[in-house]
């Protein structure tokens, strides 16, 4: 196939953004980050913290750079998705976005709306639609590959305090996955996957035995050793 003539593709009109798809858990239920827009298109309507790449960044320190000036939130990891680039997702014109991803822990962020947005919040999963542009496609597809990431990676850590029971973790894949898991299985699924580090430790779990505290041997996001879908 021959070689696009360069004055053809200088023709070309096209900008690059970002956009962070950040979860957490509040009160047992995933909950999404958003932003209010301030501007147009679609000014008011909520949208995932985003905007567009300046010409000496990359895309990562793009995507951290606008989370924290739409929403306050910095300094948590943020994990490449994919890109979307419809001719039609953007009405200022040809605009290709690459997502990113998180889950993080709501507590240890203090939400502040600045530059684009009028108010940064979480919304529960459940009620975080209508969206701007294709974010509701968008959320769909990246919930999917969350749901997947928790059960190859050690992703978890990012959202658990430092020191947490073996029922809290099952908690938190239970909301991720949508699902409910045999206790037994779960334990013994995670034991084998070696991610934790039990502590001399204990806390007490309503009228039951005291129950032995863990954290993660690495809370540094990684792939696991196995590729092992612990559930689904």
């Amino acid at each position: 196939m021959p070689m696009q003539p360069i004055r053809d593709m200088e023709r070309q009109k096209m900008l690059v953004a970002v956009d962070a798809v950040v979860f957490t858990v509040i009160k047992g239920k995933l909950s999404i980050l958003l932003i209010q827009r301030k501007n147009e298109p679609f000014k008011g309507k909520y949208a995932f913290p985003g905007g567009f790449v300046r010409n000496e960044e990359s895309l990562e320190d793009a995507a951290a750079r606008e989370l924290y000036e739409e929403t306050g939130v910095k300094d948590i990891f943020l994990k490449r998705f994919t890109a979307y680039g419809d001719v039609d997702r953007d009405p200022r014109g040809r605009i290709i976005t690459v997502v990113f991803l998180a889950l993080i822990d709501a507590e240890k962020f203090h939400l502040e709306a600045k530059t684009d947005a009028m108010a940064a919040e979480w919304v529960p999963l459940n009620k975080a639609t209508p969206l701007a542009f294709d974010h509701e496609e968008i959320l769909r597809e990246v919930l999917e590959e969350l749901r997947y990431e928790i059960q190859i990676t050690n992703i978890a850590a990012q959202l658990l305090p430092e020191k947490f029971t073996l029922s809290e973790l099952q908690q938190v894949y239970e909301i991720v996955l949508g699902m409910k898991v045999d206790k037994r299985n779960f334990r013994k699924r995670i034991k084998a996957l070696d991610i934790l580090h039990p502590l001399r430790e204990t806390r007490m779990e309503g009228a039951h035995r005291p129950a032995q505290l863990y954290t993660f041997k690495d809370k540094h996001y990684k792939p696991l050793k196995e590729r092992i879908q612990v559930f689904v």
